[in-house]
């Protein structure tokens, strides 16, 4: 990959809620979080300009809940609750190592954060400021994966970084199948037709539509994200090509 510090000037990205349990089994782990802020502001320092979204899984998911028997929306609204609750740890850690951030949520809490305004996110970002989007799209029946995208694309950003637990796009569960393959590049229309499990079908379409790269990469490697944006890191580039 080229080094995309110089090739991208804003990018969303998107980390699973899981990420923030560290080796817990739930929850949010403090150490884990104040780790991946300072990924995050070493990012920032290179000039880019960041908007974040982090799911909820490791609080609350809403597809898990609705094979329970909950109602799906009242699951999916639990869900987005919890994103909210990962934003504001994810603020306090980023915030503990002076980096400005402002946490918008598409349900509005206005006690806790601000709601979405796409003027003001732009404003936020223009004087150097870290935005995390909670709350996902605001309503049910969509992942946070679709909300990363949706937010992408409304905030005319140059690429979406996806950080998980594994350091790209596999043809198969790399996890359980030892000779999966990772690929290098991969087009959002392969993805889509193979069911590569990047992000949600509506996310994968929301970015081709809008032309916006999908890189996946291992965040739980330390220093990694700096890494992938400097074109050394190991990842996954999805484009139409």
């Amino acid at each position: 990959m080229p080094d995309t510090a110089a090739a991208y000037k804003r990018i969303l990205l998107k980390l699973s809620g899981e990420v923030l349990m560290g080796e817990q089994g739930f929850g949010i782990d403090p150490a884990t979080v104040a780790s991946l802020a300072q990924e995050v502001k070493a990012a920032k320092e290179s000039g880019l300009q960041i908007c974040l979204v982090i799911g909820g899984g490791n609080i609350f998911r809403g597809m898990a809940g609705a094979a329970k028997g909950m109602d799906r929306a009242q699951a999916d609204y639990m869900g987005m609750l919890a994103t909210v609750m990962n934003a504001l740890a994810m603020q306090n850690a980023l915030e503990q190592i002076n980096v400005e951030t402002r946490v918008q949520s598409a349900i509005r809490m206005d006690t806790v954060c601000e709601p979405v305004i796409r003027r003001r996110a732009e404003r936020h970002l223009a004087k150097g400021r870290v935005v995390i989007f909670a709350a996902g799209v605001g309503s049910p029946y969509f992942t946070t994966d679709s909300g990363a995208a949706l937010r992408a694309a409304e905030m005319n950003c140059d690429a979406l970084f996806k950080g998980t637990s594994v350091d790209g796009v596999y043809d198969s569960d790399p996890k359980k199948n030892a000779a999966a393959k990772r690929y290098e590049t991969v087009s959002y229309d392969k993805v889509l037709s193979e069911n590569l499990k990047v992000m949600d079908a509506s996310a994968i379409a929301l970015c081709r539509d809008s032309n916006i790269p999908i890189i996946v990469f291992n965040i739980r490697e330390a220093g990694n994200l700096a890494a992938v944006l400097a074109g050394r890191g190991t990842s996954t580039l999805v484009t139409a090509a």
